[in-house]
């Protein structure tokens, strides 16, 4: 006989079953989410990168660097100018010029029987050789000369040239001294910039600026000062420009030379002394420069007309000078 009955199923355990992605949604499961590509950076900026966290350390030596990588023009570099300490990066400022080429300029005590005169120089080498002009200490008996640290020397002559009113002195016992970097005076032009140094009225180390006013000016000073007569030094030195007499009468003996005009305020005390360029670079010796006489009988000052020996006339007299030159 049939037992029709149906006995209740009983629960059964879950079964596992494949995976079907037409009947069941696929299992939870985390998956990492892909990271986007990365750009990858121009082989230029990273390195300028690089080299500005560098210029935060080292300074303005990794400006050349990214100008080099960049192949931009930003106007400066790190470089000092050859023979001074003028960086690049500060070049074009009074103030780093006067900084760089100070040491290297002098003051001038010249002592003769006629009385004492007082002028400047620029030290050319590391061991005490000086330009300064031959009427400063043309006829001199014994020649002092102070340093921008105040440190005395005594000098003597080496050369003289009165046809060019230059002079070559070297100190006694001197070292270890910060030459001037002597440039290329063809390369100057009107308009251009310019730094005088010197000792205008025995005031040491005095700095005044101004422009190139004119070049090739035909400027006569006397070759050697009259021993019979005192030259009152704030009257400066006797020269004639434009068939006109300046500073007093230029006697009998004289030269004449081509000159760099320059607007810098000069004034008795800075024959001798460096007209320079924006780059610490000697472009002239300081010479001759008109202060008008006052209604007292002195010297009214500059006026913006001052006259400088070009260096390149020096450099080309350099070796005369130390054989003995025409003293």
């Amino acid at each position: 006989m049939t037992d029709n009955y149906s006995y209740p199923q009983q629960p059964q355990p879950p079964q596992h079953q494949p995976y079907d992605a037409g009947v069941y949604p696929p299992p939870p499961f985390h998956q990492p989410v892909p990271a986007p590509p990365r750009a990858k950076a121009k082989r230029p900026v990273a390195l300028i990168a690089a080299v500005a966290i560098a210029a935060a350390v080292v300074g303005g030596g990794a400006s050349a660097l990214v100008q080099q990588l960049t192949g931009s023009n930003t106007g400066s570099s790190g470089s000092a100018v050859p023979g001074t300490t003028v960086a690049q990066s500060s070049k074009g400022t009074v103030a780093s010029v006067a900084q760089a080429v100070s040491p290297s300029i002098v003051e001038i005590s010249a002592t003769s029987g006629a009385g004492q005169s007082t002028g400047s120089g620029v030290i050319i080498t590391a061991d005490g050789e000086i330009i300064t002009n031959n009427h400063v200490i043309a006829g001199a008996d014994s020649v002092k000369v102070r340093l921008s640290s105040g440190k005395t020397y005594t000098a003597k002559v080496v050369g003289t040239d009165p046809g060019k009113d230059l002079a070559l002195i070297k100190l006694e016992g001197a070292s270890g001294l910060k030459a001037a970097a002597l440039g290329d005076s063809s390369r100057v032009a009107v308009g251009d910039e310019v730094v005088a140094i010197g000792s205008p009225e025995g005031l040491t180390g005095t700095v005044t600026s101004g422009i190139v006013s004119a070049l090739n000016r035909d400027v006569t000073v006397a070759k050697e000062q009259d021993p019979g007569q005192q030259q009152d030094p704030r009257q400066g030195w006797p020269f004639e420009f434009g068939g006109q007499q300046f500073n007093g009468e230029t006697g009998s003996s004289k030269t004449t030379y081509k000159a760099i005009q320059t607007d810098a305020s000069l004034n008795p005390g800075n024959s001798g002394g460096a007209l320079i360029n924006m780059n610490g670079e000697i472009i002239g010796i300081n010479s001759a420069m008109y202060s008008p006489s006052s209604a007292t009988g002195s010297t009214a000052g500059s006026v913006g007309l001052g006259f400088a020996i070009p260096v390149n006339t020096v450099k080309a007299d350099l070796d005369d000078l130390r054989s003995g030159g025409n003293s």
